[in-house]
């Protein structure tokens, strides 16, 4: 049997990505403080973060509810049940980890600190070359053609 199809990951690793992420920004900004201000404007950045916020929680709960509604698994190192097509997951594969780049993205609009968008970024690809790829493969496994016609009409992440 395909080790792929029982469970993607032996990990939790996208949540673990993410706050090591901000660890890393928060204490780059603190001790290196390399980059600069992104606060040319700071009620116009403080309401993007703001936004940003809302945006990234509603996402998630949207895409948590959805599973939860479709009796599959959301930790991401269980095997998936179903395959859930609808909700966020009709507009980006991966809709709680593009949740948790907005959220360190607006961590960067709320402090001013470009740090958060260059942790970002490293999270997004990290995340994609750790979990997302192997998930990915988890689900083919699972679901084969089905999945491969979702992933036609679906993009990874936004």
């Amino acid at each position: 049997m395909n080790a792929y199809r029982l469970k993607p990951l032996t990990f939790p690793w996208p949540p673990v990505l993410y706050g090591l992420a901000i660890l890393f920004a928060l204490l780059a900004d603190r001790f290196v403080g390399i980059l600069p201000s992104v606060m040319p404007n700071g009620y116009l950045f403080y309401a993007i973060g703001a936004l940003l916020v809302a945006t990234a929680l509603s996402l998630d709960l949207w895409a948590i509810k959805t599973l939860v509604d479709y009796r599959t698994t959301v930790m991401p190192h269980r095997g998936a049940q179903r395959l859930v097509t609808s909700g966020p997951f009709r507009y980006s594969r991966n809709p709680i980890y593009l949740g948790y780049t907005l959220i360190t993205l607006a961590i960067g609009f709320l402090t001013g600190s470009a740090w958060f968008f260059v942790a970002a970024i490293s999270a997004a690809i990290v995340t994609t070359v750790i979990a997302i790829r192997k998930e990915e493969m988890h689900l083919l496994a699972r679901f084969g053609i089905d999945f491969e016609q979702y992933c036609q009409r679906t993009r990874r992440w936004i």
